[in-house]
């Protein structure tokens, strides 16, 4: 369990208010997306680095849709218009129907001025406004929903004004760093940006994840009093931190067991070992599904793919984008897959890849077969050793045995 602090002891608790759907009342989220990167050295933009072949900006928005339902915005500023057609495009929804709201960050004056522009968004100030905002970056694709849970079931719990998500690391440098109001005590001061500390602040190995949970009433308030006296020159969302303290309101913390999860992406190295976690999560769970890997370190599985069970994946199959495989099927070595429907009982055997094509059930494929777009196998079909096919429907039943190409086609039942 996460270990939660405040700057008060009492533990009066209030529970958290849910629908069906496990969408928290009250609740918006604002996600951060506006920012360049310009530590990846790279023509694009951060959060529109993939992660396991989403866009890292979608494991924000997506964890954001899971709690919160479609009370979400998303602020963005460089590359504004690919990001929105990321958001718009996205998996979860039909292609421009997006329930998630884009508002531009124009001028880059900081995270602060980030959050404030999605004001407008939640009709604040009226009845129906928010009570309460959760504030995610969209470089951290490995914070976990029940972690956002947790920190929400403390805000309340402490009937806190601002809770924020800590971790402590053995080198904090580069990170905001939290500041206790006294040595040994539990109160949250204040968040010192890493530029801004001073030595005795940067000796502190307590970082700010940059994740909170705001009450509503307070948030757009504390933001409207932020001023850029800084090294950055910008308005920082950390100050409401003070803010709150000053004005004798309560502020908690959850410090993360696991510091990785609260990983901002920022660079390179950062980028690959987020897709390591990441990528094992997603075996771990088929897995746990019922899907065999006879070497899982060597299956790669897209986070929007989806495996039945009973499924057999041998070493080194890549799955990817769209692909849907049913359960029974038997996917040999070196198979790759992208934007695939596969059936029930399908056997695609060695060094076989695919694109954009349909197999159905109780087909064979392979091996060393390239199916490109446009193609579907149907039932109990074979397409056998060395055979190239393009916009081709082959016949249920039919057979294309070896060494053959098949363009434009139509074959009959078999």
């Amino acid at each position: 369990m996460r270990r939660s602090q405040a700057t008060a002891v009492s533990m009066v608790t209030k529970p958290v208010s849910h629908d069906r759907q496990g969408k928290i009342a009250g609740l918006a989220v604002v996600v951060m997306a506006a920012g360049l990167g310009k530590r990846m050295c790279s023509k694009l933009g951060k959060v529109l680095h993939p992660v396991a072949g989403q866009a890292m900006v979608l494991y924000s928005v997506g964890l954001g849709l899971r709690v919160a339902g479609d009370r979400v915005a998303v602020v963005v500023g460089h590359q504004a218009d690919q990001v929105r057609h990321v958001i718009d495009h996205a998996p979860s929804g039909k292609s421009g129907s997006s329930p998630v709201a884009i508002v531009e960050q124009r001028e880059q004056l900081g995270t602060g001025h980030a959050v404030l522009q999605s004001r407008p968004v939640f009709a604040v100030g009226s009845q129906s406004a928010p009570s309460r905002y959760l504030i995610l970056n969209g470089d951290t694709p490995l914070l976990q929903e029940t972690t956002v849970r947790e920190l929400l079931r403390v805000h309340e719990a402490e009937s806190a004004t601002v809770t924020i998500l800590t971790a402590v690391l053995a080198d904090a440098s580069g990170y905001g760093r939290v500041v206790r109001a006294r040595s040994g005590e539990r109160a949250v001061s204040r968040i010192v940006e890493d530029r801004d500390a001073d030595a005795e602040e940067q000796a502190i190995r307590e970082i700010n994840v940059g994740t909170y949970v705001v009450d509503g009433e307070f948030l757009f308030n504390a933001l409207e009093k932020l001023d850029p006296s800084n090294a950055q020159g910008e308005y920082y969302l950390t100050d409401i931190i003070r803010l709150a303290e000053q004005s004798g309101r309560r502020v908690a913390a959850v410090v993360l067991d696991n510091p990785d999860e609260g990983l901002g992406v920022n660079t390179r190295r950062q980028l690959a070992e987020a897709e390591q976690v990441v990528r094992q999560q997603i075996r771990d769970r088929w897995l746990d599904a019922g899907v065999t890997m006879i070497d899982p370190s060597s299956v790669w599985i897209d986070a929007t793919v989806t495996v039945g069970k009973d499924t057999v994946l041998y070493p080194n199959v890549t799955l990817e984008g769209m692909t849907v495989i049913g359960e029974d099927c038997v996917l040999r070595s070196s198979v790759r897959l992208k934007d695939c429907t596969v059936g029930t009982g399908v056997e695609i055997l060695d060094h076989c890849v695919c694109a954009d094509s349909h197999i159905e059930d109780g087909a064979h494929v392979g091996p060393f077969v390239h199916l490109r777009p446009g193609v579907v196998v149907r039932k109990k079909a074979k397409v056998g050793n060395f055979v190239e096919m393009k916009k081709t429907d082959l016949g249920e039943g039919s057979k294309a045995n070896h060494l053959s190409y098949l363009g434009d086609a139509i074959i009959g039942k078999g």
